[in-house]
C-alpha cells in the first residue's frame, strides 16, 4: 500500500484524493502524531480525536481563503501537519520551532491565534461580518470549538450575537465530553441527551438562538463529515454542526485515560505506556497545594475550594474526591468562578479559588469589581505563576504581579518553597480581612519533607536568606533558588526574600537599604509594573541613596522553549546571574 501522507504538503493536495485514500491518510496521520509526540511530548488526546474532522474541513473548504479558526488551540496538530508544517512537526513547542497552538505569525493558514478557550466563534463571526461589508460573500468562516469550550460564557455571547446576523458562519462543535478533565454542568447533560436521542429536535437550544442545527454526526466518519460540510457550505446564515468524537482516538490508553493522555509527556509509541519521568523524590507545587487543601478540609468544615476546569492540573482533585460538596469544578468559566467564590465567602466560608495565572487574566473585571472593590476575603491560588516553558506566550504566568499591583485591597504573596506554600495556605484560613493572592510556579520542589506540622506565618516579615555587606538582592517567590545557586560562596551579597509583595513594609525596607549602595530586585514576572517597580517607587519617594537594578521578564512576549531557556532570555538563569553578581562585585 502506497503511503498517502508524503504526498500531502498543503490542503490543496487533499482535493484529488478518494474517500478511501482520505481514510488511509487519517490512519497515517494518527501514527505520525503518536510517533512524534511519544518522543518529544506535547498535547496528544485532543489532536487524535479530530483527525477525520480536520481532513474533512480542509478537503471541503478552500483554506486559507476560507477562514478556519480553532478553539481550543491544542486541537490543531493535524491542521499544522496538513498546512505545510509536517517536516517541522518534531520542533513543536521547542525553542525556535513551531508553536503548540495556532499562531498568525507562523502560517497564513492560522487565521487566528488561540491559546485560551472559547474565542473562536467571536473571532470567526468578526471576520464574517467584515467580509460581508466588503462584499466577500463567498468566503466561509468556520469555528471549530471543542474540549468543553462551548460551555464558556464568551462562546454563548458569540452564539447569541451570531443568531441575529446573516453572517456566513459555521460553528463546528467537536463534542468529546471532556476538556482537560471531564466536562461539567447542565450543558454537558443536555448534549448527552441530544447524542443519545433523548432530546426532541424541537427543543434544540441552538435553534432557539436562530442558528440552524445539524447533527449529531459521527466525527470519525470522513464520508459523512464531507457530505454534511459540503451541504452546509452552500447555505447562507449561521450554521451549527454537532460532531461527536472520541478524545485520544486510535491509541487505546489515550481513549481509556483521557485526562492523563491529554498531554502525557513521553511514552512508548507501541504499547502506549508512559515512560519514567521526574525523580519521585520531588514534589509538584500543585500537589503541595492539593494535599494541603485536603488535609485542611478534614479539620475545617468551613473551607471551600473552586477551580475553573483544572481539577487535575491544579491537584484540587484530591479534595474533590473526598469532599465533592466543598470542592467543585465550574468548567471553563473563570469569570463565574471568581464571583461565585465571592458569594460563598460572604457566607462565612474560607474560599480558595485555584486558577492558572494566565487564566485569571480572563476574570480581571470580576477580581476588581466583585472581590477587591467589596473587600471580600477570597484566596486566589495562582497556579503556573512565572515562566511555564513549552506552552509558550499564551500561557506564561508572568503578568499577575503587575496586574494585581494595580488593584487596591488585595495582598500578594509568593512563597519560596513547598513548606512555605503549605504554611501560607494554612494561615490564610484565619485571614478574613481582605482578598489574598498566592502565586506559585509550575514544576517541582526537591523538598522531601515538605509535609511538616502547620505553622502560622507572618506574611509581612522579610526573611534574611543570607547576609553580605555590599549588595542587596530583593527577591520574591521560587526564583530565589536561582539567586542562591548563582551566588555560591560569594560573601558580599545579601539576599532578602519577600513573601509579601503587596503591600510592602516601607519602614523595614528603608532600614535594610541604609546598609547598601546597590540593590537588585529579582522576580519571575514582568518588570513593568511588577515587584521591582514597587520598590523603585518606594526608593524615589523616600529619596534613598541606593542604585536599583530590576531583573525580571522584559517587555515582550516570551515564546515557547524550556523554562531554563526562557530564564536565559530574561537573564534569570544561574549563569547569567553569576556573571551579573561578579560584575557588580568588582565595581
Amino acid at each position: 500500500m502506497t503511503a498517502i501522507l508524503p504526498t500531502i504538503q498543503f490542503p490543496a493536495d487533499l482535493k484529488s484524493k478518494s474517500i478511501e485514500e482520505l481514510i488511509q491518510l487519517a490512519s497515517e496521520i494518527r501514527s505520525f502524531i503518536i510517533d512524534v509526540v511519544s518522543v518529544h511530548g506535547g498535547h496528544l488526546g485532543a489532536s487524535l480525536g479530530v483527525v477525520e474532522l480536520t481532513i474533512a474541513l480542509h478537503y471541503v473548504f478552500d483554506t486559507p481563503i476560507d477562514k478556519l479558526v480553532w478553539d481550543v488551540g491544542h486541537q490543531a496538530y493535524v491542521h499544522k501537519i496538513l498546512t505545510g508544517r509536517k517536516a517541522d512537526f518534531a520542533t513543536n513547542r521547542k525553542k525556535g520551532g513551531i508553536s503548540g497552538f495556532p499562531n498568525r505569525a507562523e502560517s497564513v493558514y492560522d487565521a487566528f491565534g488561540v491559546g485560551h478557550s472559547s474565542t473562536a466563534i467571536s473571532a470567526a463571526l468578526g471576520m464574517a461580518i467584515a467580509h460581508k461589508l466588503e462584499g466577500k460573500d463567498t468566503v466561509n468562516h468556520i469555528a471549530v470549538i471543542g474540549d468543553a469550550s462551548i460551555a464558556s460564557g464568551m462562546a454563548f455571547e458569540a452564539l447569541n450575537h451570531a443568531g441575529v446576523t446573516n453572517a456566513k458562519l459555521l460553528v463546528v462543535l467537536n463534542d468529546n465530553a471532556i476538556g482537560i478533565d471531564p466536562s461539567v454542568g447542565a450543558l454537558k447533560t443536555y448534549l448527552m441527551q441530544v447524542k443519545e436521542g433523548r432530546n426532541p429536535k424541537q427543543n434544540n437550544m441552538i435553534k432557539s438562538l436562530n442558528i440552524n442545527y445539524t447533527g449529531p454526526v459521527n466525527g470519525h466518519d470522513i464520508a459523512e463529515l464531507i457530505k454534511e460540510l459540503q451541504r452546509l457550505k452552500s447555505i447562507d446564515g449561521p450554521q451549527f454542526l454537532h460532531v461527536v468524537t472520541t478524545k485520544g482516538k486510535g491509541l487505546k490508553q489515550a481513549e481509556e485515560n483521557q485526562v492523563l493522555y491529554h498531554a502525557p509527556g513521553k511514552f512508548d509509541k507501541v504499547t502506549g505506556d508512559l515512560l519514567p519521568g521526574t525523580n519521585n523524590k520531588q514534589v509538584k507545587y500543585q500537589d503541595v497545594f492539593g494535599w494541603t487543601m485536603l488535609e485542611m478540609a478534614r479539620t475545617n468544615n468551613k473551607l471551600f475550594a473552586i477551580t475553573p476546569a483544572m481539577p487535575t492540573g491544579s491537584s484540587l482533585r484530591y479534595m474533590m474526591d473526598e469532599f465533592p460538596e466543598r470542592a467543585i469544578d465550574v468548567g471553563i468559566a473563570e469569570q463565574h468562578a471568581v464571583t461565585l467564590a465571592a458569594g460563598i465567602a460572604l457566607e462565612g466560608y474560607s474560599v480558595y479559588c485555584t486558577i492558572y495565572s494566565t487564566f485569571l487574566q480572563r476574570a480581571y473585571d470580576q477580581l476588581i469589581h466583585d472581590v477587591a472593590l467589596q473587600n471580600i476575603p477570597v484566596v486566589f491560588c495562582i497556579d503556573r505563576a512565572g515562566l511555564v516553558g513549552e506552552d509558550g506566550a499564551t500561557h506564561q504566568g508572568v503578568f499577575d504581579i503587575a496586574y494585581l499591583n494595580a488593584v487596591p485591597n488585595i495582598t500578594i504573596l509568593a512563597p519560596r518553597s513547598a513548606v512555605e506554600l503549605r504554611n501560607v495556605l494554612y494561615s490564610l484560613q484565619f485571614h478574613r480581612s481582605q482578598p489574598v493572592a498566592v502565586r506559585y510556579p509550575r514544576g517541582y520542589s526537591d523538598e522531601e519533607n515538605w509535609q511538616q506540622a502547620f505553622q502560622n506565618i507572618d506574611f509581612q516579615q522579610i526573611e534574611t536568606v543570607r547576609k553580605g555587606n555590599k549588595i542587596a538582592v530583593f527577591s520574591t517567590g521560587t526564583i530565589v533558588n536561582n539567586v542562591l545557586a548563582a551566588l555560591g560562596d560569594q560573601e558580599d551579597v545579601s539576599v532578602y526574600h519577600f513573601l509579601q509583595i503587596k503591600p510592602l513594609d516601607r519602614s523595614a525596607i528603608k532600614k535594610i537599604l541604609a546598609s547598601y549602595h546597590t540593590l537588585l530586585t529579582i522576580e519571575e514576572g514582568v518588570v513593568n509594573g511588577g515587584f521591582g517597580s514597587s520598590i523603585n517607587r518606594l526608593v524615589l519617594e523616600e529619596e534613598l541613596p541606593v542604585r536599583v537594578i530590576n531583573l525580571g521578564v522584559p517587555d515582550h512576549f516570551i515564546e515557547h522553549a524550556t523554562v531554563n531557556e526562557q530564564w536565559q532570555q530574561c537573564g534569570l538563569d544561574v549563569k547569567s546571574l553569576q556573571q551579573l553578581f561578579k560584575k557588580l562585585s568588582n565595581v
